[in-house]
């Protein structure tokens, strides 16, 4: 890509606020974008609060210290269930007129792996949320974060932490960071943070919490007070209980008191906590209907943190929309609050290992995990073909299974599962189940490449190279080394790129499938074009061109990248040539996919051979297929692309146009 491409400056003098224009160039219509709404991500507070005072004094103080213009951290420690979430909740909802810029919200769970948080990508959604287009390089979101945030005031609540080095990581130039661990986090104290253990709620709080539920007529006061000492005095805990003893008026509290008190089996994993959850939520899941304890096993063998209905039912659990709503109702799960996670729920951490250990001796633990993992193996597989034709070593998958009505939608239901993919991947390496290992990864690279997802990629497919081998699939091998290839070749670390690629050329003797030979000449082409030797990346791609000869995709994408070498070899002419045939063909076969691409292409040779005009128009018309299949990343190049563009052409109103959309894109 020519370095001038990524200039985006503001020409002239601007007043305040966002710089934004709107009108047509010729194919191109741009829209001018809503502002970018102020970010409110912490969700409000469920419910009935008591005895905080202490815990609430201290995030006011902390608050004087964020108005005063600098930086307060509080950090709020203790078991699972305690309270932490709703006392952060609870003061988000009554301060946020202190927060003029916004409340940010990071769930680090769901960016946690063996290897740690995804910093980077959880980093990328603060800046987009905060109107900022995140560096490509990952390096430097850390810097622009904190730049971005020195004159801003907002509250950050990083929740799920583990590490004080993750909340280092994460720290603004300004503003308040309140953060909830299940860990003590003494060092943060070093960070001038205030370091406070969130204790259970004393008898008479929990008492309090609870009498509001059920009112004054229903349970004595010792009954109550019991009840609190063996629900531990965490609110998690005493909502589960009390939701049920709502939902059934006539179930007295001193026998629900009794159940808890001789409830035996505890998971020596709750014991460790020293509250004695397992006996609470023995009772709770002894009361759920026979599909609420279906999907309750679920959650104890399924190794992602999220669950839906649709995996409910592919799992065997009769009326999982009903099962679903029944452990809603009683806390057992959470609607996950995102925009790309319809129809997804999360049990809070103490419930999944209660669960695991209802079900780590169950019989069928095996059988319900394999049908996890073939749910999302076959919804994978529909997922990746409903993104268009490209070359698959796996036959077609999902049988059953509802597909997806548009490549931009499979993308968004793959992107909302990130989490649980690579866990499900984890999973199915440890069984061994070594072809549904690298069938998976096979059918996520249009994730990892479109969404740039790049630990969790070189991660599963470090897996599906393993699997690949045990599965005695030499052309799988080829495949999973050439995708972890493109994973290290994205990140420039071009010499374990190459390395896997040598490492593939030792199975090709081995390969029936030429198209398989053909992504190596591929990935080793780019290796080339990044390395400054565009002579050598023509050769390649001419190479992975004639071995791709008869499928109509593989034919287009190698031209896409021909002429993207000959660009780069100061071939132009002979670039658009190739564009041409191969935009032909893309169009007699309907592939969308590249018709999206070769514009952006064109655009470049058009540029290079000083045809700015036209090459307005072909960057213009990879914006418009791009915005309707919702592949971001690539409307985002046109648009960078379209700033130099009308720099060279001295049209400020064109750059400002480009410029509001990735803005918009960035948010």
């Amino acid at each position: 890509m020519d370095p001038r491409e990524v200039a985006n400056t503001v020409s002239g003098a601007t007043v305040g606020g966002h710089v934004v224009q709107a009108g047509s160039i010729g194919s191109l219509h741009l829209h001018q974008p809503a502002c970018v709404p102020r970010p409110r991500q912490v969700r409000p507070p469920h419910g009935p609060f008591v005895n905080r005072e202490p815990e609430l004094a201290a995030l006011t103080e902390a608050l004087g210290r964020v108005e005063a213009g600098g930086l307060g951290i509080v950090v709020f420690t203790g078991l699972g269930g305690v309270g932490k979430t709703e006392l952060i909740a609870k003061f988000t909802e009554e301060h946020r007129t202190s927060f003029p810029d916004g409340d940010l919200y990071a769930d680090l769970l769901a960016y946690r792996h063996q290897s740690g948080v995804d910093l980077p990508d959880l980093l990328a959604g603060f800046l987009r949320a905060l109107g900022s287009e995140p560096p490509a390089a990952e390096a430097e979101r850390f810097t622009e974060f904190r730049t971005v945030t020195a004159e801003r005031r907002c509250l950050f609540f990083l929740d799920n932490v583990e590490h004080a080095a993750e909340v280092r990581a994460l720290l603004p130039s300004s503003g308040l960071v309140v953060v909830a661990s299940r860990r003590r986090l003494p060092a943060l104290r070093m960070d001038g943070a205030e370091v406070r253990q969130l204790g259970p709620l004393s008898a008479a709080a929990g008492a309090e919490l609870v009498r509001g539920w059920l009112g004054v007529g229903r349970g004595t006061e010792a009954e109550l007070a019991e009840l609190v000492e063996e629900c531990g005095g965490l609110p998690l805990t005493l909502n589960a209980v009390g939701s049920q003893l709502l939902d059934r008026e006539h179930l007295p509290v001193g026998r629900v008191v009794a159940e808890l008190r001789d409830r035996e089996g505890r998971l020596a994993v709750l014991e460790d906590e020293e509250n004695g959850l397992g006996p609470t939520y023995d009772a709770v899941y002894e009361r759920l209907s026979p599909q609420g304890r279906a999907l309750y096993r679920l959650i104890g063998v399924h190794p992602g943190p999220f669950v839906s209905a649709e995996l409910a039912r592919a799992a065997g659990v009769e009326q999982a929309a009903r099962a679903l709503t029944e452990l809603r109702a009683v806390h057992l799960v959470d609607e996950v609050l995102d925009a790309d996670a319809e129809d997804r729920f999360r049990a809070h951490d103490v419930v999944r290992l209660h669960a695991y250990g209802r079900t780590r001796e169950l019989p069928g633990r095996v059988d319900l995990l394999a049908r996890v993992v073939a749910y999302y193996r076959g919804r994978c597989s529909l997922a990746d073909r409903a993104m268009g034709a490209r070359l698959r070593l796996q036959e077609p998958g999902g049988e059953g299974l509802p597909g997806f009505g548009s490549g931009a939608a499979a993308l968004e239901w793959l992107h909302a599962e990130r989490a649980n993919l690579r866990a499900v991947v984890e999973a199915a390496a440890e069984q061994r189940w070594h072809g549904e290992v690298w069938r998976l990864c096979e059918s996520l690279w249009p994730l990892y490449h479109s969404r740039k997802l790049y630990q969790d990629w070189i991660a599963t497919h470090r897996l599906g190279v393993e699997s690949a081998h045990w599965d005695n699939q030499p052309g799988a091998v080829v495949r999973m080394r050439n995708q972890l290839a493109r994973a290290h070749y994205e990140r420039k670390e071009y010499g374990q790129a190459a390395e896997q690629l040598a490492l593939a050329a030792e199975q090709l003797p081995l390969v029936a499938e030429r198209r398989v030979v053909g992504v190596l000449y591929e990935t080793d082409g780019l290796l080339c074009l990044a390395d400054g030797r565009p002579g050598e990346a023509v050769e390649r791609f001419t190479l992975a061109l004639a071995e791709n000869r008869g499928d109509a995709h593989g034919e287009i994408v190698q031209s896409y990248n021909l002429a993207q070498a000959l660009i780069a070899d100061g071939r132009p002419d002979e670039a658009l040539a190739v564009l041409t045939e191969a935009a032909a063909r893309a169009s007699d076969t309907d592939d969308h996919d590249m018709l999206m691409k070769l514009p952006l292409v064109r655009a470049r040779a058009h540029r290079a051979l000083g045809q700015l005009d036209l090459a307005v128009d072909a960057a213009g018309e990879c914006v418009r297929r791009a915005g309707e299949r919702k592949a971001y990343p690539k409307e985002a190049q046109a648009h960078t692309l379209l700033v130099a563009l009308a720099e060279e052409l001295d049209d400020p109103e064109l750059a400002e146009r480009s410029r509001a959309r990735l803005r918009e894109l960035a948010s």
